[in-house]
């Protein structure tokens, strides 16, 4: 199966980390769990280095995460910013 299918809708794994935002889970927490984190990408680079195929995988995973997370981002920033109605 190639790559691309496993990584084609980031939107939709941002609406479910909205979905969690929604649900009272910590957006920091929820970030955290989005991007990759140092430790975790330097060893993926030290894998790259050894492999020409995993370096295209990680510059498409690292591509993705971030695209998640900008996608999260968005929709953090809209519910941020959208006034709570008193009712």
């Amino acid at each position: 199966m190639p790559l691309e299918t496993n990584l084609a809708e980031p939107r939709q794994e941002a609406v479910f980390f909205y979905g969690l935002f929604l649900r009272g889970y910590p957006v920091q927490k929820l970030r955290a769990d989005i991007d990759v984190s140092p430790e975790v990408l330097e060893r993926w680079q030290r894998l790259a280095l050894q492999d020409p195929w995993y370096q295209a995988a990680v510059e498409r995973m690292l591509t993705y995460r971030k695209e998640v997370l900008a996608i999260f981002d968005s929709l953090i920033f809209r519910e941020m910013a959208t006034p709570t109605q008193m009712q």
